[in-house]
């Protein structure tokens, strides 16, 4: 899947915000597969893709 160049990488306090979900919920939906994964920005660093985040976001207000 192709991203435009103005893709924006959110980290994990934007993620929790704009979710509205806690750390440890994030995470277990990502190895459950029903949330995206994260890409390594660096040895300690990670961020989540900001469209694939307002998608989740997008398909759990559809599926209400």
């Amino acid at each position: 899947m192709a991203h435009s160049s103005t893709s924006t990488i959110l980290r994990l306090p934007a993620v929790l915000a704009r979710t509205g979900l806690a750390r440890a919920t994030i995470y277990a939906h990502i190895s459950q597969g029903s949330f995206p994964a994260p890409i390594k920005l660096g040895p300690r660093a990670s961020g989540w893709v900001e469209a694939e985040v307002d998608g989740w976001v997008a398909a759990r207000i559809a599926a209400r």
